[in-house]
Protein backbone atom coordinates (compact mmCIF):
# COMPACT_ATOMS: atom_id res chain seq x y z
CA UNK A 1 0.00 0.00 0.00
CA UNK A 2 2.88 2.36 0.76
CA UNK A 3 4.28 1.89 -2.77
CA UNK A 4 0.90 2.73 -4.28
CA UNK A 5 0.61 5.84 -2.12
CA UNK A 6 4.11 6.90 -3.20
CA UNK A 7 3.14 6.45 -6.85
CA UNK A 8 -0.01 8.51 -6.32
CA UNK A 9 2.02 11.28 -4.72
CA UNK A 10 4.45 11.26 -7.65
CA UNK A 11 1.62 11.60 -10.17
CA UNK A 12 0.14 14.52 -8.24
CA UNK A 13 3.53 16.22 -7.92
CA UNK A 14 4.22 15.73 -11.64
CA UNK A 15 0.93 17.40 -12.60
CA UNK A 16 1.56 20.16 -10.08
CA UNK A 17 5.04 20.92 -11.37
CA UNK A 18 4.15 20.55 -15.04
CA UNK A 19 0.41 21.14 -15.39
CA UNK A 20 -1.18 19.98 -18.61
CA UNK A 21 -3.56 22.24 -20.51
CA UNK A 22 -2.39 25.34 -18.63
CA UNK A 23 -3.77 28.29 -20.54
CA UNK A 24 -6.84 29.27 -22.50
CA UNK A 25 -7.47 27.00 -25.48
CA UNK A 26 -7.99 28.64 -28.85
CA UNK A 27 -11.69 29.01 -29.54
CA UNK A 28 -12.81 28.58 -25.92
CA UNK A 29 -16.48 29.50 -25.66
CA UNK A 30 -17.12 28.87 -21.96
CA UNK A 31 -15.24 29.90 -18.84
CA UNK A 32 -15.75 30.10 -15.11
CA UNK A 33 -13.68 31.26 -12.18
CA UNK A 34 -13.35 29.59 -8.83
CA UNK A 35 -11.71 30.45 -5.53
CA UNK A 36 -10.88 28.62 -2.35
CA UNK A 37 -10.79 31.36 0.30
CA UNK A 38 -9.47 28.93 2.91
CA UNK A 39 -6.06 28.57 1.27
CA UNK A 40 -6.10 31.14 -1.53
CA UNK A 41 -6.33 28.77 -4.51
CA UNK A 42 -7.72 30.35 -7.68
CA UNK A 43 -8.64 28.71 -10.97
CA UNK A 44 -10.29 29.75 -14.19
CA UNK A 45 -11.50 26.87 -16.35
CA UNK A 46 -11.89 27.30 -20.10
CA UNK A 47 -13.89 25.02 -22.37
CA UNK A 48 -14.37 24.73 -26.08
CA UNK A 49 -17.73 23.08 -26.55
CA UNK A 50 -19.04 21.78 -29.84
CA UNK A 51 -22.65 21.02 -29.18
CA UNK A 52 -22.70 18.47 -26.38
CA UNK A 53 -18.99 17.56 -26.58
CA UNK A 54 -15.99 19.10 -24.83
CA UNK A 55 -13.54 19.59 -27.69
CA UNK A 56 -10.85 21.26 -25.61
CA UNK A 57 -10.23 22.37 -22.04
CA UNK A 58 -7.67 24.41 -20.18
CA UNK A 59 -7.14 26.35 -17.00
CA UNK A 60 -5.13 29.13 -15.46
CA UNK A 61 -4.65 29.89 -11.83
CA UNK A 62 -2.51 29.48 -8.81
CA UNK A 63 -2.76 27.22 -5.86
CA UNK A 64 -1.38 24.32 -3.93
CA UNK A 65 -0.13 21.14 -5.56
CA UNK A 66 -3.44 19.32 -5.01
CA UNK A 67 -5.44 22.13 -6.63
CA UNK A 68 -3.12 22.46 -9.63
CA UNK A 69 -2.80 18.71 -10.18
CA UNK A 70 -6.55 18.24 -9.96
CA UNK A 71 -7.18 20.96 -12.56
CA UNK A 72 -4.50 19.51 -14.83
CA UNK A 73 -5.81 15.97 -14.64
CA UNK A 74 -9.42 17.11 -14.90
CA UNK A 75 -8.77 18.95 -18.17
CA UNK A 76 -7.06 15.88 -19.59
CA UNK A 77 -9.91 13.59 -18.59
CA UNK A 78 -12.83 15.61 -20.00
CA UNK A 79 -11.64 16.20 -23.56
CA UNK A 80 -13.84 14.42 -26.06
CA UNK A 81 -16.51 13.61 -23.50
CA UNK A 82 -20.15 14.57 -23.72
CA UNK A 83 -21.69 16.91 -21.18
CA UNK A 84 -23.47 13.94 -19.59
CA UNK A 85 -20.20 12.01 -19.32
CA UNK A 86 -18.47 15.02 -17.74
CA UNK A 87 -21.28 15.39 -15.21
CA UNK A 88 -21.03 11.68 -14.33
CA UNK A 89 -17.26 12.04 -13.97
CA UNK A 90 -17.76 15.03 -11.66
CA UNK A 91 -20.09 13.01 -9.42
CA UNK A 92 -17.78 9.99 -9.34
CA UNK A 93 -14.76 12.17 -8.52
CA UNK A 94 -16.63 14.01 -5.78
CA UNK A 95 -17.77 10.74 -4.27
CA UNK A 96 -14.20 9.39 -4.38
CA UNK A 97 -12.82 12.19 -2.27
CA UNK A 98 -15.76 12.96 0.02
CA UNK A 99 -17.18 9.57 1.00
CA UNK A 100 -15.84 6.81 3.15
CA UNK A 101 -14.54 4.05 0.85
CA UNK A 102 -17.15 1.63 2.23
CA UNK A 103 -19.99 4.06 1.43
CA UNK A 104 -19.12 4.61 -2.23
CA UNK A 105 -21.59 3.41 -4.86
CA UNK A 106 -18.99 2.22 -7.32
CA UNK A 107 -15.30 1.76 -7.69
CA UNK A 108 -12.74 4.30 -8.84
CA UNK A 109 -12.07 2.46 -12.11
CA UNK A 110 -14.15 4.86 -14.26
CA UNK A 111 -11.91 7.67 -13.03
CA UNK A 112 -8.74 6.25 -14.54
CA UNK A 113 -5.75 8.34 -13.45
CA UNK A 114 -7.99 10.57 -11.33
CA UNK A 115 -8.10 7.73 -8.80
CA UNK A 116 -4.78 9.07 -7.47
CA UNK A 117 -6.86 11.54 -5.46
CA UNK A 118 -8.49 8.76 -3.42
CA UNK A 119 -6.42 9.62 -0.35
CA UNK A 120 -7.44 13.28 -0.32
CA UNK A 121 -10.55 12.45 1.70
CA UNK A 122 -8.33 11.67 4.67
CA UNK A 123 -7.52 15.38 4.82
CA UNK A 124 -10.81 17.33 4.84
CA UNK A 125 -9.16 20.72 4.23
CA UNK A 126 -7.63 19.34 1.02
CA UNK A 127 -10.97 18.19 -0.40
CA UNK A 128 -11.78 21.80 -1.27
CA UNK A 129 -8.41 22.13 -3.00
CA UNK A 130 -9.09 19.04 -5.12
CA UNK A 131 -12.63 20.07 -6.07
CA UNK A 132 -12.05 23.76 -6.87
CA UNK A 133 -11.45 23.29 -10.60
CA UNK A 134 -14.31 20.78 -10.76
CA UNK A 135 -16.79 23.30 -9.36
CA UNK A 136 -15.52 25.90 -11.84
CA UNK A 137 -15.94 23.29 -14.58
CA UNK A 138 -19.54 22.69 -13.59
CA UNK A 139 -20.22 26.45 -13.60
CA UNK A 140 -18.63 26.77 -17.05
CA UNK A 141 -20.78 23.95 -18.39
CA UNK A 142 -23.89 25.73 -17.11
CA UNK A 143 -22.72 29.07 -18.51
CA UNK A 144 -22.72 30.68 -15.06
CA UNK A 145 -20.86 33.96 -14.90
CA UNK A 146 -20.57 34.42 -11.13
CA UNK A 147 -17.32 33.07 -9.65
CA UNK A 148 -17.77 29.91 -7.60
CA UNK A 149 -16.30 29.36 -4.19
CA UNK A 150 -15.53 26.26 -2.18
CA UNK A 151 -16.96 27.98 0.91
Amino acid sequence: MSELRDLYQEVILDHSRTPRNFGEPKGANRRAQGTNPLCGDRATVFLKLDGEVVQDAGFIGSGCSISTASASMMTESIKGKTLAQVEALFETFRELITKDPDARHGDAAPLGKLAVFSGVGEFPARVKCATLAWHALRAALKGEEQPVSTE
